[in-house]
This record gives structure tokens, C-alpha cells and sequence, in this order.
């Protein structure tokens, strides 16, 4: 089985050529999954802070403004930090751009096992969001790099979806340890994680066909005397890129979802804890409720999407309509939250509006990914998710804010996630409106 493969109508520089066609599927996947192991550790180091919140606030003496406040200023350096991906990719190559990303996140939170203040907190944790700012546009190139545009959607769940994985698989262990040994534990032994993410990554990691490096080395072939198997496709303006429909309702929408993701990193367990009732060991096993609903729904909508768009679906439909629709149903799950009085039904209710709007990450990154000649990748992913981040800036805070001065925890934290949903539909109907990926991807090439 090969990945790579020409899809009907598309040029040859858009989706691959006959010499990308012969990488193997299995090697593909398996420098995708070297990627995606690097993003379980990258959301394991956002999603401590949500794990270790009431632990380090009885220590620290901290309310809830001000938990809110550290997650708010560490999505302030994220925001930063994206715009940063797309110089990174310029002057490094993914492998070394990406172990820097690394080992910084390794280390950069261990000053405050040593020394714990809520300035302390606060400059550890806005180290740590701007070097994890350009991660997530190098993480998206690197894995689109062994993927053709029409073949993304899948991969891109895998690559989303292991923010899941990190909060299935890890929130409860981290739960466990913080339970057991305390907040300073479970810092470092994300640290240790992160440690044995960089042995695999030196020893396994290696770019993939579908990058403007490996287009340029193509084309330097071809004028040698060999065949040419890529056509070089020209850069275009990135005012066009950045001032088109699809990428400027697109950005709205995710926004607002990744304010509902960075509320829960930040506030679930408190919310399961102080809010409805259960233990710290329960609130943190729960964590990955969610995220088990999300994981699901992404990875069939990735499949399923990337089925449709290689049998001749229009990208608005795959990639735009589907994901509205996701989301929307998401708006108004949890526009019910402040009517639910069963904390079990809560949980239920959450998670399954939580899911529905994840699946939104994948196929919309995959949409802009379209936009965008090859070269033009990292910069364009990297300016994406930055204004992504900056539902991050706003939420967490707000939320605190909210709980602090509702009638109690509960209702504060509900009306929070009702709130989000309310915008998410909003933001899902103007992109239904104003988002075209075929048709501004045309505009763009136009440009060039």
C-alpha cells in the first residue's frame, strides 16, 4: 500500500507527484506516529496545570482568578510563540526546530519544583506557552509532509486526537501521582516524558515528500538532467492567504472552540471536583471523558471525510460543512449544562458537546492547509493557530472570574460552558456563510 497518490482533477503540485506516490503507508504512518507521540507530550505539559490547579492553589493560597489568570497569560506567550513557525521552518529543519520545542518544554517547569510562587508559576508557565507557540504548525507540517492534501484529514485526527490521548492515557496517571506524591511529582515526570521523546525522535524522525525542501530538491534534479517528478508551485502574497474568507471565518470558529479546549485543560477537574462533587482522584480519572467522546469523533470524521474528498467531494462539503455541523450540535449540548442538576448527567452532557466540537480541528486545519503553496505551510498554519490560541488569552481567566462571583461553583462553571456554546454556533454559521476552500484556494493561485 503507498501513500501519495495523484487524486483525480488536482495538479500535480498540490497533491504529489509519481515519485511521492512510492512512499510506503506504513513508513507514512509510522513518522506520523513519531509525531504524534511529540504532541501527547506537548498537551500533557498544558493539561498538568488543570490536574495540579487545587493542590497548588491550597499550597499557594490562589483563587480562582488567578488560576485563570495563569492559564490565560500562558495562552498570551502561545499566541506569541505562533507566529515564530513559520522563521523556525525557514532557518531549521523540522527534526531540530521541533527537539528544541522539546527540550525546552522538558525543563522550563522544573524551576518551580524548586521554588513555588505564583510569579514563579506565572513565568514558568509563559515560558512554556511560547515554546510551545510554533509547536503545533511544525507538528501539522511535519505530519502533512508525509501525507498528500487530499489524504490529511485522517493524519490531522490522529495528530488532534492525541491531545486526547494525553489526557486518556496520562490525566489519570498524573491524577494518581499528584494524589500520591504530590503537585512537584507530576512536573517532573512530564520532564522524564519528555526525556524519552527525544531519544526516539533523534534516532527515528525524517522528513516526508510533500515539503517545499523536497519539492526544491526535485526540481534542482530535474535541471541536472533528470525527469522532474514535482511541479514547483510559485508563493503567493500572504495578504491573499490571510484576508480570504476561508481563513478568516475559519479562524473565528476555531477560536472559540479552542476557548471551550483551553477551559476544560484549565477548569475540568476543578469543575468535577468543586463544582459537582467528586474526589480529586475521581475528578482527574474523569478528565478523560471528554476527550474518549472527541478522540472517537475525530478519528471516524477524519476517515470518513478523507473517503469523500478522494471519491470527488468538494472540500466545502468535507471539510467546512461536516465540522459546522459538529459544532452546532455542540453550541446547543451545552447551552442545556446550566439546567442539568445530576452530576453524572453533567459529565455526560459535557463530554458528548466537548466531542462534537473537536472534530472541528482536523478537518478545518486540513481546509487551510489548502489554501497554501507547500513552502508556504508552516507560516500559514503558524499565523492560524495562533489567532487560534487566542480563545486561550480570553477564557480561562474569564471563566475564574465567573466562578468566583457565581451563586456557587457549579453555576459558575456552567454558565461558563453555556456561554462558549452560544458563540461556538454563532461562529459555526458565519463559516458556513463565508468559507469556501475550493473556491478561495482558486483566488489565491490567481495571485501568484
Amino acid at each position: 500500500m503507498t501513500t501519495g497518490n495523484l487524486a483525480p482533477g488536482r495538479p500535480a503540485s498540490s497533491v504529489g507527484t509519481a515519485a511521492t506516490s512510492l512512499v510506503s503507508s506504513k513508513r507514512a504512518w509510522g513518522m506520523t506516529g513519531l509525531v504524534v507521540f511529540l504532541y501527547v507530550v506537548n498537551y500533557a505539559d498544558k493539561a498538568v496545570l488543570g490536574i495540579i490547579a487545587q493542590p497548588l492553589a491550597r499550597e499557594l493560597g490562589l483563587t480562582s482568578a488567578q488560576i485563570g489568570l495563569v492559564g490565560s497569560l500562558f495562552f498570551l506567550t502561545f499566541t506569541i510563540g505562533g507566529f515564530l513557525a513559520g522563521p523556525m521552518n525557514k532557518y531549521l529543519t523540522l527534526r531540530w526546530a521541533l527537539l528544541v520545542l522539546g527540550v525546552t518544554w522538558s525543563v522550563v517547569m522544573l524551576p518551580l519544583v524548586v521554588s513555588a510562587s505564583l510569579v514563579m508559576l506565572i513565568v514558568c508557565r509563559m515560558l512554556l506557552g511560547l515554546a510551545e507557540g510554533p509547536s503545533s504548525a511544525l507538528m501539522h507540517t511535519a505530519t502533512y509532509s508525509w501525507h498528500a492534501p487530499a489524504k490529511r484529514g485522517l493524519p490531522g485526527a490522529f495528530l488532534v486526537g492525541s491531545a486526547s490521548v494525553a489526557k486518556i492515557a496520562l490525566a489519570p496517571v498524573l491524577a494518581y501521582v499528584t494524589v500520591q506524591w504530590g503537585w512537584r511529582a507530576a512536573i517532573v515526570s512530564l520532564s522524564l516524558l519528555g526525556a524519552a521523546w527525544v531519544v526516539v525522535w533523534l534516532t527515528g524522525w525524517s522528513e516526508g515528500p510533500f515539503t517545499a525542501k523536497a519539492i526544491k530538491a526535485d526540481a534542482e534534479g530535474a535541471t541536472a538532467g533528470e525527469p522532474a517528478t514535482v511541479e514547483a508551485e510559485p508563493s503567493v502574497p500572504w495578504r491573499s492567504i490571510f484576508i480570504s474568507g476561508t481563513f478568516l471565518s475559519c479562524a473565528f470558529l476555531v477560536m472559540v472552540v479552542y476557548a471551550l479546549t483551553t477551559v476544560v485543560l484549565t477548569w475540568l477537574p476543578s469543575y468535577f471536583e468543586v463544582g459537582l462533587g467528586y474526589s480529586a482522584l475521581q475528578a482527574g480519572s474523569m478528565f478523560a471523558l471528554p476527550s474518549i467522546v472527541g478522540l472517537v469523533l475525530m478519528i471516524v470524521s477524519g476517515a470518513v471525510t478523507d473517503r469523500m474528498i478522494q471519491r470527488g467531494a468538494k472540500s466545502r462539503v468535507v471539510r467546512i460543512i461536516v465540522p459546522c455541523v459538529g459544532v452546532l450540535i455542540c453550541g446547543g449540548v451545552l447551552t442545556m449544562l446550566p439546567m442539568i442538576d445530576a452530576p453524572i448527567v453533567a459529565v455526560l452532557t459535557l463530554s458528548v458537546g466537548y466531542g462534537f466540537g473537536a472534530i472541528v480541528f482536523p478537518l478545518v486545519n486540513a481546509a487551510i492547509s489548502e489554501l497554501c503553496p507547500p513552502q508556504q505551510t508552516a507560516g500559514t498554519m503558524g499565523v492560524f493557530l495562533a489567532l487560534m490560541a487566542i480563545g486561550g488569552l480570553v477564557a480561562p481567566y474569564t471563566t475564574g472570574i465567573v466562578v468566583d462571583n457565581a451563586a456557587s461553583k457549579a453555576d459558575g462553571y456552567a454558565m461558563a460552558f453555556q456561554s462558549i456554546g452560544v458563540l461556538a454556533a454563532i461562529a459555526a454559521v458565519l463559516v458556513l456563510v463565508f468559507a469556501n476552500p475550493d473556491r478561495d484556494r482558486a483566488r489565491i493561485r490567481h495571485l501568484a
